[in-house]
């Protein structure tokens, strides 16, 4: 899997916007556009997709119903898939010994993860924890692709 983590990571930095897609509680399909990156998990330590979503996305609450997410990066016709089951680290999703100053560098490092840049990091932290943003964290255990 580490060569299909360096083509999503390929995708990624010419492309960070996927399409996250979670299971709703009745079971269709939820869809939506995120900026996304390859990084380690702050928990096991192992590469994986990550991105941040709002507390009031639906999407955080279809991830925490159904804990699996898919995550599709793409460049002109080439596309590459990544499924597994989410981590959350976020405001109402903290590990334990997780401080708030934690947080922010987190949802920082997944961020520029993704390609973001920021002139003001204090101003960016403001807006997140205003926000209650969470960072995802998908294990990737199926990749697919067409390349």
């Amino acid at each position: 899997m580490p060569n299909d983590l360096d083509h999503v990571r390929s995708l990624a930095e010419q492309d960070s916007f996927a399409v996250v897609t979670t299971a709703r509680s009745d079971g269709t399909i939820h869809a939506s556009v995120v900026k996304a990156g390859v990084l380690d998990s702050p928990i096991s330590g192992d590469a994986c997709i990550g991105f941040v979503v709002a507390a009031a996305a639906r999407k955080l609450h279809h991830l925490r119903g159904s804990g699996r997410a898919v995550t599709v990066f793409r460049h002109g016709a080439d596309w590459i898939a990544v499924e597994g089951p989410v981590q959350l680290v976020g405001p109402q999703d903290r590990p334990e010994d997780f401080g708030a100053s934690q947080l922010s560098r987190l949802l920082r490092r997944v961020f520029v993860a993704a390609g973001g840049t920021h002139q003001d990091w204090d101003e960016f932290d403001r807006v997140m924890a205003a926000e209650g943003r969470t960072a995802v964290f998908v294990t990737p255990e199926r990749i697919s692709g067409n390349s």
